[in-house]
């Protein structure tokens, strides 16, 4: 729904085409939750090994502690009362805790056409895709014809200029920089008074990717957030934390970090298509709640698209044919 209204969905090949990406790269080989497990466990009826057995792989797929509780509660309440009788019932299940966990958080950005530019701030740690993340986010915005303006404010790394430079190009959007080394904060400012000047509908700030530990660095990203605001009192808009799936148990401490010091409201989880331990989102929706708004599972741009509860719990529970039978059915 980035750029409509909550009520207008994207456009069915375009959703569908993601969602196939989606089922082939996240799990790639072999690791999914449920992989062998009817031939582990064929003839037998659910007890106390299988339970434990899946119990193990939630947390080896970095589903969490806390997640998994929640999710193994459900199957056992589920198992006494003679529900699940087999299997193939546990691994249906299964999916159903999990896209439950994960619902709540499936909420996509739309952008308020009220405010003018609607201003969003990107955020996170060196090498989790920031700066690609916001090139796409061009793109979806410039197909939907709407007005873009990119503004450098990863000042420290003279590439990142450079690249987002190039996502302009290709996008056809705006774009505002200073030198290498400049303040951020007054980089964001004159980009969000440029933007305002030129009447663009949205502005895409880029900054300096640094480790949620670094609290001197944190402090200065505060500082953007409150220059923002001098402008435009209502921004940012969104505050868009990308974190790099990889990273595991540490992409949660990062949201968390993230979300104390600036208000994240949205989440976007990049290279999906490089772990086996995809658990992580079902980790962050149980313990931060957040809204996730896109995943990235490559470098292309059809790469990236709205998150979809239900059909990332049966890419994860299932793999790739569970997965294309679910977007069947949605």
């Amino acid at each position: 729904m980035f750029g409509r209204s909550p009520n207008s969905p994207a456009p069915a090949d375009e959703r569908v085409g993601f969602l196939t990406r989606l089922r082939s790269r996240l799990n790639r080989g072999n690791s999914w939750l449920t992989y062998d497990l009817a031939d582990l466990f064929r003839g037998r009826a659910i007890d106390a090994a299988i339970l434990e057995e899946l119990e193990t792989r939630l947390i080896g797929a970095d589903v969490g502690v806390e997640a998994t509780g929640r999710i193994l509660e459900a199957l056992r309440a589920r198992v006494a009362r003679a529900e699940l009788t087999d299997v193939a019932a546990l691994v249906h299940a299964l999916r159903e805790a999990i896209t439950e966990i994960l619902a709540p958080c499936a909420r996509p950005l739309v952008i308020d056409r009220t405010q003018r530019p609607f201003v969003i701030l990107v955020v996170g740690v060196n090498g989790s895709g920031k700066t690609t993340t916001i090139g796409k986010l061009a793109r979806r915005c410039a197909s939907e014809g709407r007005s873009v303006l990119l503004a450098a404010g990863d000042t420290f790394r003279a590439a990142a200029i450079e690249q987002l430079k190039v996502w302009a190009e290709r996008s056809g959007a705006e774009f505002a920089a200073q030198l290498p080394g400049a303040d951020p904060g007054a980089v964001v400012f004159d980009a969000l008074q440029a933007a305002r000047a030129r009447g663009c509908e949205v502005l895409l700030a880029d900054t300096a990717g640094r480790l949620h530990s670094q609290s001197h660095l944190m402090e200065e990203l505060k500082k953007v957030r409150r220059v923002i605001q001098r402008v435009d009192p209502s921004a940012p808009h969104e505050v868009l934390l990308v974190l790099d799936a990889n990273q595991g148990q540490n992409a949660l401490a990062q949201a968390r970090q993230f979300k104390e010091a600036v208000g994240v409201t949205g989440l976007v989880l990049t290279k999906l298509d490089g772990t086996a331990r995809g658990g992580i989102v079902v980790a962050i929706a149980q313990q931060l709640g957040l809204p996730i708004r896109f995943l990235g599972v490559g470098e292309g741009p059809e790469d990236f698209g709205e998150f979809d509860a239900a059909s990332f719990a049966a890419a994860l529970v299932e793999g790739p044919g569970a997965a294309a039978a679910q977007t069947g059915r949605s």
